[in-house]
């Protein structure tokens, strides 16, 4: 188990935007987040991030899942496409968390982000200017920074969670499947734990492992082929 919410509830300012979850997130799995606008899916991420303290009940997190273990991709860092900065540079950069005071990358953090840029299908990508890529290129480049600055060289023996708020948003639909395609690879090959919020019910239910819907206060909890047969919960 990596993360455990008893009964938990996210909010501010004294207000709850989510409330009474209770839910796990299993090592490797693959959980989609969705609900509608204000439903509180952006307020629970930040609980799971740790940014956010419960307001009642409790969020329980794995011995082994480090803080800066885990690797998180906004929606406004998705958005930015004018980066003046070169694919594998960007790549690396999610190494510096770790770095501590040392002035320069080392070796195997070199090798790790040569590693993470393969995994994500842009190795060949590694020496082209960032804003002259595609939507979807561009999408890659940054889940490899968030894989960098969670995961480090492969074979570390820690857990990895990424936390992807909409990345296929803005994508065409071409670049879309490939992005879940690849995301599914990394996550079955490596037991890379994703936790993916997504306005996109049919890549929920074809990619995802588990499905926590967000819905009028209430929530669903559960296998998306559970949740696919759920009524009421289908559309």
């Amino acid at each position: 188990m990596l993360i455990a919410c008893q009964n938990v509830s996210f909010g501010y300012d004294g207000h709850s935007v989510v409330r009474g979850l209770s839910f796990t997130v299993q090592k490797g799995d693959y959980l989609c987040i969705i609900g509608g606008n204000g439903s509180g899916k952006t307020t629970l991420i930040k609980g799971i991030l740790r940014l956010l303290r419960p307001m009642q009940g409790s969020i329980t997190f794995s011995e082994d899942l480090r803080q800066n273990a885990i690797g998180y991709l906004s929606q406004q860092s998705a958005a930015k496409k004018d980066f003046p900065a070169g694919v594998f540079e960007i790549v690396l950069s999610g190494m510096a968390g770790g770095m501590g005071l040392r002035p320069f990358y080392s070796r195997g953090e070199k090798e790790a982000a040569r590693e993470n840029m393969e995994r994500l299908e842009i190795t060949d990508l590694s020496n082209r200017c960032f804003r002259e890529l595609s939507g979807g290129q561009q999408r890659r480049v940054l889940i490899a920074r968030a894989l960098s600055a969670a995961a480090g060289a492969l074979g570390r023996k820690r857990d990895t969670l990424l936390v992807l708020d909409e990345p296929a948003s803005g994508l065409d639909a071409a670049a879309t499947v490939e992005l879940y395609k690849i995301l599914t690879k990394l996550n079955e090959e490596t037991e890379t734990t994703i936790i993916m919020v997504t306005h996109d019910i049919q890549a929920a239910e074809k990619y995802a492992g588990h499905v926590l819907r967000l819905k009028d206060g209430g929530y669903f909890f559960g296998s998306a082929a559970d949740y696919k047969a759920q009524a009421g919960y289908g559309g």
